[in-house]
């Protein structure tokens, strides 16, 4: 017989233990309490129910299974504000949900909060559905990943809607099933080493993109099955690509049929009216400080990394959960006068904390905005047990760069470098996420400067500058072949775009990128300290180029040179600290990639010669608004050491 995953099981987990780690937020695995579970009662099957409604003056068990309100089935509520009943009347595939009658005696139908499975919308009954147990065969993977981390790894994510990366000929979306079927195919060949999902949690509208939840623990219904997307998952690592899914713990939907003023009294928003609301996203705030929403909300996080096999989770609004001033609008200062909400802090800690403790090689990352707040590196160091955030100041930095006419580039030209000050103050991802593509924000593609050409030589230009950047990478769905228009989340992606030479290219010129970063260790070995980067040249605003050198663990090291304006420039020289020949390994204009040149720059041989602090110079052609990137192929002993430091440096002249 098929057993339910996540049934309380006997008496191993003795349920007053439950409601007692219930009640002191410290119940991590909340689902084999709460919610519904297949029982045995003298003989006979049935399902026990439990919700928390800590002030509703009744609930009632309602569904198929009782003609709805007309057979309602009353529970008994316990001291902890927990009710519960016992039925043989319902069966698995039944849906169900909890009359309420409020403190007020307004009564109102309500969803299971820990139903792992709702009816498809606009209905938001829950299912009553059995989940075999998985036989995984993703031993080999999580070993791996238990042996190297990700800290020294390659991490480029792929990120994407679930709901509209493809569709059905009918317009719905595409199933994990299918997802299965053509999506990994497609990671693989693009070699990417992770994909992250928008939230995949129960959503009521598909226009939130799943950032306004409803259901903590169920997979969207329109996605399928929870044993699709374990299918997904599993074939994933077989592939040797990650998981990663967005997480939503700081609001929640206002939806009257959800979890909003449960049992008609603040139930898991805040008490304080101000501090519930955020009226700039119409949502509202979970209370971070209140135990049993700890509680769920760990839980959740925690069911879905165990019983998904997930490698990451994005950790969304941080900063909505941080400050108290984040909404614009009235907010109450804490006890010592400042905006940082003390509750959403040590939340944040807490389960960074929870969540390492179990799984120490699962990413942990924040989109956060601020830099009020230390958000990566452990409790004792001050951070918020965070292993990445996203780099935002460096995303609008380099993309507000990027969309500049190149005459302007030399007057902005920080804007490129000034990460370079703050780069290793947190662990980064750098992301072009679905934030930087709708809303009018215009596609990768349609931001990059000039006619058609030029932007595509500009949008290689760019992801080869974010691979080379230290940090881990991040890059949203279309944007690897350049779609032109807008990401829209009801639609899948262009991808008759690719009936377009040019965009062909640029998709095949991403998949290489992708693989030649996974190919150079000095690319992600050292991410997180100066070890791992040298500035060559940050100053030449004049020609609008930036050189540095990646360098890895064992001597590794690649000379990275970025022309940001679209003029070539022959003889371009510039200082380096090794003697030896050197060979151009990466360059955006060739014409496999959508550019004019045939092949790449000669072997070159370095040069004796002072510039800057260097004594060896390289000279080559540097493409017009193109990335060239050098590799050692064997040292030379310098003849002759240089010693005069008035030795003016070779210069670059336009």
């Amino acid at each position: 017989m098929r057993r339910k995953r996540l049934q309380l099981k006997g008496d191993s987990m003795d349920k007053f233990e439950a409601l007692r780690t219930f009640t002191s937020g410290e119940n991590f695995h909340l689902q084999h309490y709460l919610g519904a579970h297949r029982e045995e009662r003298d003989g006979e099957y049935g399902y026990t129910f439990r919700v928390w409604a800590p002030n509703a003056q009744a609930v009632h068990l309602v569904g198929d299974f009782t003609n709805w309100v007309e057979n309602q089935i009353p529970m008994v509520r316990n001291e902890s504000g927990v009710w519960e009943v016992f039925t043989t009347l319902a069966q698995e595939g039944h849906i169900y949900k909890y009359h309420i009658t409020r403190a007020n005696g307004h009564q109102l139908m309500k969803i299971d909060p820990l139903a792992v499975r709702y009816e498809a919308r606009p209905g938001t009954g829950a299912v009553l559905i059995e989940i075999p147990e998985k036989k995984w065969k993703d031993g080999l993977w999580l070993a791996r990943r238990k042996r190297w981390g990700f800290f020294e790894r390659p991490v480029n994510i792929y990120e994407a809607h679930a709901g509209s990366w493809k569709r059905n000929p009918d317009g719905t979306p595409y199933s994990f099933a299918q997802l299965k079927e053509e999506l990994i195919p497609y990671l693989v060949e693009m070699n990417y080493t992770h994909i992250e999902f928008m939230p995949l949690m129960a959503h009521p509208l598909g226009l939130s993109w799943g950032y306004q939840l409803m259901g903590y623990f169920a997979l969207e219904h329109a996605y399928g099955r929870p044993e699709e997307f374990q299918d997904f998952v599993e074939e994933c690592h077989i592939n040797n690509i990650g998981v990663i899914v967005d997480w939503v713990p700081g609001h929640f939907t206002i939806n009257d049929d959800a979890l909003a003023y449960y049992d008609g009294t603040p139930t898991f928003e805040y008490q304080d009216h101000n501090k519930a609301h955020n009226y700039g996203w119409g949502a509202l705030n979970f209370d971070l400080g209140k135990n049993e929403v700890q509680s769920f909300l760990i839980s959740s996080i925690k069911f879905w990394i165990d019983f998904y096999h997930l490698d990451g989770i994005r950790v969304d609004a941080v900063s909505n959960i941080l400050y108290l001033d984040y909404d614009n609008a009235p907010w109450t200062p804490n006890k010592d006068g400042g905006n940082l909400n003390y509750e959403g802090y040590y939340f944040l800690q807490r389960l960074n904390d929870v969540i390492k403790l179990a799984h120490p090689d699962v990413m942990m990352i924040a989109e956060e905005s601020s830099s009020g707040t230390k958000i990566t590196g452990m409790k004792e160091m001050g951070g918020l047990g965070f292993d990445y955030k996203w780099n935002m100041g460096w995303m609008n930095d380099i993309l507000r760069f990027y969309e500049e006419d190149p005459i302007y580039r030399k007057y902005d030209f920080n804007l490129v470098t000034f990460s370079f000050m703050y780069v290793f103050n947190e662990n980064y991802l750098l992301p072009f996420s679905h934030d930087e593509v709708v809303h009018g924000k215009k596609s990768m593609m349609h931001k990059m400067w000039g006619d058609r050409y030029n932007q595509f030589a500009g949008l290689r230009n760019l992801y080869t500058y974010q691979i080379c950047h230290p940090g881990k990478k991040l890059l949203f769905m279309g944007s690897e072949f350049g779609q032109f228009l807008e990401w829209k989340s009801e639609e899948q992606l262009e991808w008759s775009n690719l009936e377009d030479p040019m965009n062909a290219k640029m998709k095949y010129f991403t998949s290489q990128l992708n693989q030649f970063y996974k190919d150079h260790r000095c690319l992600w070995e050292v991410d997180l300290s100066y070890d791992g980067i040298e500035i060559i040249d940050a100053d030449n605003r004049d020609q609008s180029v930036l050189s540095f050198i990646r360098k890895g663990k064992k001597d590794e090291m690649l000379v990275c040179v970025f022309n940001m304006a679209p003029v070539e420039r022959h003889e371009f020289t510039i200082g380096l600290p090794v003697a030896g020949i050197y060979e151009e390994i990466w360059n955006t204009e060739l014409e496999q990639w959508g550019g004019v040149w045939k092949e790449h720059n000669q072997t070159v041989q370095t040069q004796e010669g002072l510039w800057k602090d260097y004594e060896q110079t390289l000279t080559f052609t540097l493409p017009a608004m193109g990335a060239s990137i050098w590799k050692l192929k064997r040292r030379i002993k310098p003849t002759k050491k240089i010693t005069n430091n008035t030795q003016k440096g070779v210069e670059n002249e336009e």
